[in-house]
């Protein structure tokens, strides 16, 4: 017979108290910010310090070449896609009951953790179609240059959009933590 006490103790494990939880979320945003959509961000660098000229940068044509091997894999059909961002939703909504209503420690502490990294997730998939569309571009026209510049543009700014809302993510994080240890001193 299924104990619910027993999944609800489990659940309700200190989270915002334990170094474990503080070392996941410094190591998850620090692993985020080092890649854009697969692509090494030394090689997104590369291709914006590149001089815009009508001969082929080797750094444009590399960082056309990543994208060209990491675009595909993040093709979802439409209805996966949506069948996708609706398990998410559904996942980080009864987690946000679970935390929020029914004040499960262990659920906050995975909503704070998950939920900014969902709202990244819907993001990447935007800037995967526009840059699917620049890679068709690029593959059909005769310079590489420009296609390659507002890709890197793009991912540059897509990365300080990913810096934002991890410095925004973990402050947040930390003073719901902080306010949840001082209201639960013992747990």
């Amino acid at each position: 017979m299924l104990n619910i006490e027993a999944i609800l103790a489990l659940l309700d494990s200190r989270s915002f108290g334990s170094i474990w939880f503080w070392v996941v979320l410094i190591l998850a945003w620090t692993l985020a910010g080092r890649h854009v959509l697969g692509v090494p961000t030394e090689v997104v660098m590369a291709a914006h310090r590149a001089a815009p000229d009508p001969d082929d940068d080797p750094a444009a044509l590399l960082l056309l070449d990543w994208l060209s091997l990491t675009l595909p894999r993040r093709e979802l059909s439409r209805g996966a896609g949506v069948a996708l961002i609706g398990m998410g939703a559904f996942a980080l909504t009864t987690l946000a009951v679970l935390g929020f209503v029914y004040g499960l420690e262990m659920a906050q502490a995975l909503v704070l953790l998950t939920l900014p990294f969902a709202l990244i997730r819907l993001i990447e998939m935007r800037l995967a179609r526009h840059l699917s569309a620049i890679l068709r571009r690029a593959e059909t026209g005769l310079s590489v240059s420009e296609p390659a510049a507002e890709a890197a543009r793009m991912m540059r700014r897509h990365r300080l959009v990913v810096t934002l809302v991890s410095i925004l993510a973990v402050a947040l994080t930390t003073f719901y933590g902080v306010g949840w240890m001082l209201a639960h001193p013992f747990g």
